[in-house]
């Protein structure tokens, strides 16, 4: 048996192994930021912290979707709000905040409206329970008038 193998085939570190040592850049206020839509496909909001692995760039394109709406604001809200965890003072970022929260839950609301509920919170309408109803989000419906 490998000295570095317990008896059930898993692997273990040496006593001597180093540790990891993580490098993450620390943003400065008021950072350069992509689009809502070009932030979810590179995976940040900061061009900044764009390192792609191994030089390898994703510039592929969403579909112009409502789905792919709410993604990308979803997206961008969730990286507004970590940095802003961070660069609480940064009141340019404060307000792009709101108005993708505005942004966020207009989409929403029309989203729902066309299509159902997208959260179980959101499927009780009326006094009805609609979360097991079709068409399910993911669930392409073509359009009767064509």
């Amino acid at each position: 048996m490998d000295e570095n193998e317990n008896r059930d085939g898993c692997g273990i570190l040496p006593a001597t192994a180093p540790l990891a040592s993580p490098y993450v850049p620390f943003q400065q206020n008021s950072p350069e930021r992509y689009t809502a839509k070009r932030g979810l496909i590179r995976g940040t909001l900061y061009p900044g912290l764009d390192l792609p692995f191994l030089g390898m760039v994703n510039e592929t394109e969403k579909s112009d979707t409502a789905m792919h709406d709410l993604q990308a604001l979803g997206f961008a809200l969730q990286e507004l709000g970590l940095y802003l965890d961070t660069h609480c003072g940064d009141q340019e970022a404060a307000e792009l905040y709101g108005q993708y929260a505005e942004l966020y839950q207009a989409a929403m609301e029309q989203y729902q409206t066309l299509y159902g509920p997208l959260t179980r919170a959101d499927a009780v309408k009326d006094g009805k329970y609609s979360w097991i109803c079709s068409p399910w989000p993911w669930e392409y419906k073509a359009n009767e008038e064509d």
